[in-house]
């Protein structure tokens, strides 16, 4: 099992997300809207996008009444939100890379909101493609092991066994790696095998990490991701930031 801190440096937001569920499930809401409206189809098993989006739902424990309002949105006819995806990439104190993605209504909305977080705490926005080389994007599946009651050899087996391609283990937590077309087949697989889940999706995860030592810089950067991931039209923030 290789190892590496990315929970770690997530594990706050994750903290939050009770706190700030109703935001999450709306931003979840969206993403299931725009998969329906964009694919055609409501239906998770003819629709890949949705499939995936459906799983990190369920693992965020959305209820499944808001899922099907989100789908039933989206199959809606007429006029309606009309959404697009954007991503921003940049760097954060002491050249932290950062992407950004959002879902948005307003390019120049989003736009301005970004760019203030950027500037605001040390940080630049770059060209697309300026950090995004060190990142790759895999599936990852957050297995909740509070309790540290799973055995990690029976984790790393059950996980290789359904098609996973590695497995690391944090705090609590172990991390599931898949190619990112196989997130939802591996994630409903372990769910038959008994475990549980904090999130399942494609992620961008950094090829390496910076950390920060100045008080300054640290502050600089929470606050950054704070304001980012607190934006309604921003949906995922990657960033190689250890905390």
């Amino acid at each position: 099992m290789s190892g590496h801190s990315k929970w770690a440096t997530i594990k706050r937001a994750k903290g939050e997300v009770d706190a700030k569920r109703g935001k999450v499930f709306t931003k979840i809401a969206r993403e299931i809207y725009v998969s329906v409206k964009e694919n055609g189809s409501g239906d998770p098993a003819n629709n890949s996008r949705l499939a995936a989006v459906v799983a990190k739902a369920k693992a965020a424990n959305m209820p499944n009444d808001n899922i099907k309002r989100a789908i039933d949105k989206g199959l809606g006819s007429g006029g309606g939100d009309s959404f697009e995806s954007i991503s921003y990439e940049g760097y954060g104190p002491q050249g932290v890379a950062v992407i950004v993605e959002a879902m948005t209504d307003n390019r120049n909305r989003t736009a301005s909101v970004v760019r203030h977080a950027f500037d605001k705490y040390g940080g630049n926005l770059g060209a697309v493609g300026s950090v995004a080389w060190s990142f790759d994007r895999k599936g990852v599946i957050i297995v909740d092991n509070e309790d540290n009651d799973i055995d990690e050899d029976k984790m790393l087996e059950d996980a290789l066994e359904v098609g996973a391609d590695d497995v690391s283990t944090e705090e609590g937590v172990y991390e599931v790696y898949t190619a990112t077309d196989s997130v939802v087949a591996v994630t409903e697989a372990l769910e038959k095998l008994g475990y549980k889940f904090l999130s399942a999706q494609a992620e961008m995860v950094p090829q390496n990490y910076i950390t920060l030592t100045a008080d300054a810089d640290i502050k600089n950067m929470e606050k950054m991701l704070e304001i980012l991931e607190d934006d309604d039209d921003v949906q995922n923030v990657w960033h190689n930031y250890e905390g």
